[in-house]
């Protein structure tokens, strides 16, 4: 199993009612979905939180996971990845 398909299976069980299609390329799929997590497009617009706080609680969610720490440590490194390079922290 590559890298890419085991971070993406670390984060499919942190969310586990969320189905990810990967495509052929799993570390897109994987930052596509961190990004919709922290700009919140999973909830309706009016009750959506600030990127912050969803970063914020991502990082709660991962901590305390039943992932090893390698995962949760690739995890963390790629939500702040994907925070720094595509949604605008305030």
């Amino acid at each position: 199993m590559s890298y890419d398909r085991s971070l993406l299976d670390a984060y499919r069980n942190l969310w586990s009612n969320r189905s990810l299609e990967a495509s052929s390329d799993e570390m897109k799929t994987l930052c596509d979905a961190i990004e919709r997590d922290l700009r919140d497009e999973h909830t309706h617009p009016r009750l959506r939180k600030k990127p912050e706080q969803k970063f914020f609680s991502a990082m709660k969610r991962i901590s305390a996971s039943g992932l090893s720490d390698q995962e949760k440590a690739a995890l963390m490194d790629l939500h702040i990845k994907v925070a720094e390079e595509r949604i605008v922290l305030t």
